[in-house]
């Protein structure tokens, strides 16, 4: 069976966590915590989160249409979630942030959007609507680029301090 309302939840989840990672990037380079060449790589990142974000809400909708899923509970997990998002940033970069703090605040958030993309492929069987597992492997996977990406320009940041 079909346990709709915890798929709706992860949906929510992983387009909140899409949104904050475009606001942290954005928020760590205003706040000049991003060297230059961070910044090339993460700003084309942070478009392709866009772009995953977009191909979300465009599957939402299908799903509201084809599988009877409720498109405001989904909006309103994603909000609520992009809001805690926020914050966790904040307690994590503290007063003084610094760049290897930056960065690796964003291997923290890149690896829980890999998490729920992972839980919503093993879940994406369940849903009738054959493009939703398409778009969550196909997400998933630039998340984990996403994730090695950042894992590399932490490394890279911490050994050249």
């Amino acid at each position: 069976m079909v346990d709709k309302e915890m798929i709706q939840e992860k949906i929510g989840e992983a387009m909140g966590l899409e949104r904050a990672a475009q606001k942290a990037v954005q928020t760590l380079d205003s706040r000049g915590l991003l060297k230059p060449e961070h910044t090339t790589k993460l700003s084309k990142m942070k478009e392709e989160a866009g772009k995953q974000e977009e191909e979300m809400e465009s599957i939402v909708q299908d799903l509201t249409n084809t599988d009877g899923f409720d498109s405001s509970t989904i909006e309103e997990k994603a909000t609520e979630t992009a809001e805690k998002a926020s914050q966790i940033m904040q307690t994590y970069l503290g007063e003084n942030p610094d760049t290897q703090e930056a960065l690796e605040f964003l291997c923290l958030a890149e690896g829980g959007e890999v998490t729920h993309y992972e839980v919503l492929s093993s879940v994406a069987k369940q849903v009738k609507n054959r493009k939703f597992g398409t778009t969550v492997r196909s997400i998933l996977k630039e998340e984990k680029r996403h994730l090695d990406l950042c894992t590399k320009l932490a490394k890279r940041n911490a050994s050249s301090e």
